[in-house]
């Protein structure tokens, strides 16, 4: 797999996975409150990844990764909390809405990730991206009118927007770190988020949780949110903030065709307007390309990375080529090629 497609894979990957959130757990909340189905969803994300790091981790030496550091201490604590509001937003609507809805309502997350990524973090977003990202808010505004008559929109409709704008300024604020072990990553805001929206749901005096039921949201937490973030972040150190969400707009579509499979729902025309302008929102992105003369800076960093981008051109002694991590220093350097806002392309555009 060569280095443009690997993240890419990564992006639909994660969609894949998270596609069986949704459906899924509309399934539970039958028999589970929205906090503490949370709860259990992130702890299955946070303890499965981190079971697996210490299973791949053992009998082994070295770190491939770099590590969480106490520069990235705000935005770890900005990905716990919005992480916390996201899902409970999002479930307490979920349990008022139909799960296609839901499904394809998530896709306005690209819109909040690519504002705020442009506005807050200032990455690079072309006349392209703000087209496609014009027609999917136009999509979610039509899904979420509950009557056209009276241009009233759900109460459960709204919920789910706003579980999006929490995910895109998590996003911004994962991007952030997502040269950091992504491992690492996930099990923080895993047990860190679900300890949270545990001790809410405990507060709040929710009903218990059904004994057999645990295991399974535990499971879906892990496959869903777990082995999805991991694969997120993956694409993200790469993608940048805006592109990889929106790559990761496959993941209602498919949700959707799940959605159908499992509950027999009939898709009416007003959904039908929404998926047609959502597609073709996402084939503007992922058509896109991004290439002019930019200028690095010099800089030193840490990260994992190999010497076959063009970007990482210090020597070893023993001419050691693959997957590695150390701080490194980059000579400054003007070139011109199609690139994304990765960690190496946070450049600004004037034009």
């Amino acid at each position: 797999m060569n280095g443009e497609s690997r993240p890419v894979s990564y992006a639909f990957l994660a969609a894949l996975l998270y596609s069986l959130s949704t459906p899924l757990s509309k399934l539970l909340l039958v028999s589970v409150s929205a906090p503490l189905l949370a709860s259990m969803l992130y702890f299955g994300a946070g303890f499965g990844m981190l079971l697996l790091r210490l299973t791949k981790r053992s009998g082994k030496t070295g770190q491939k990764e770099a590590l969480i550091g106490k520069a990235d201490y705000l935005y770890i604590l900005g990905m716990i909390t919005l992480d916390v509001a996201a899902p409970i937003l999002m479930l307490i609507g979920l349990s008022t809405i139909t799960s296609a809805n839901a499904a394809l309502l998530s896709n306005f997350e690209i819109v909040a990730t690519t504002i705020i990524a442009s506005i807050l973090f200032k990455e690079f977003v072309g006349r392209r991206m703000w087209l496609a990202i014009a027609i999917i808010a136009i999509a979610s505004v039509i899904l979420s009118v509950a009557d056209a008559s009276s241009f009233t929109f759900s109460t459960g409709s709204i919920l789910v927007l706003l579980a999006c704008v929490c995910w895109g300024l998590e996003n911004n604020c994962t991007r952030m770190i997502a040269a950091k072990d992504p491992k690492q990553i996930v099990m923080i805001k895993g047990i860190g988020s679900g300890t949270i929206a545990l001790l809410i749901s405990l507060i709040t005096g929710i009903h218990p949780f059904p004994w057999l039921l645990i295991p399974v949201s535990l499971l879906l937490g892990f496959i869903s949110y777990g082995l999805s973030i991991y694969f997120y972040v993956r694409a993200q150190r790469e993608l940048g903030a805006s592109r990889t969400s929106a790559y990761y707009a496959s993941a209602p579509f498919l949700g959707v065709a799940l959605s159908g499979v499992l509950y027999q729902q009939t898709l009416t025309l007003q959904f039908g307007m929404a998926f047609f302008l959502m597609a073709l929102g996402s084939f503007l992105v992922f058509s896109e390309k991004h290439a002019h003369l930019h200028r690095h800076e010099a800089n030193t960093h840490e990260h994992a990375h190999n010497h076959l981008d063009g970007h990482h051109t210090h020597h070893h002694i023993n001419g050691f080529q693959g997957w590695h991590n150390h701080p490194h220093t980059h000579e400054a350097i003007e070139h011109s090629h199609n690139h994304t806002p990765d960690t190496h392309h946070k450049h600004s555009h004037n034009q």
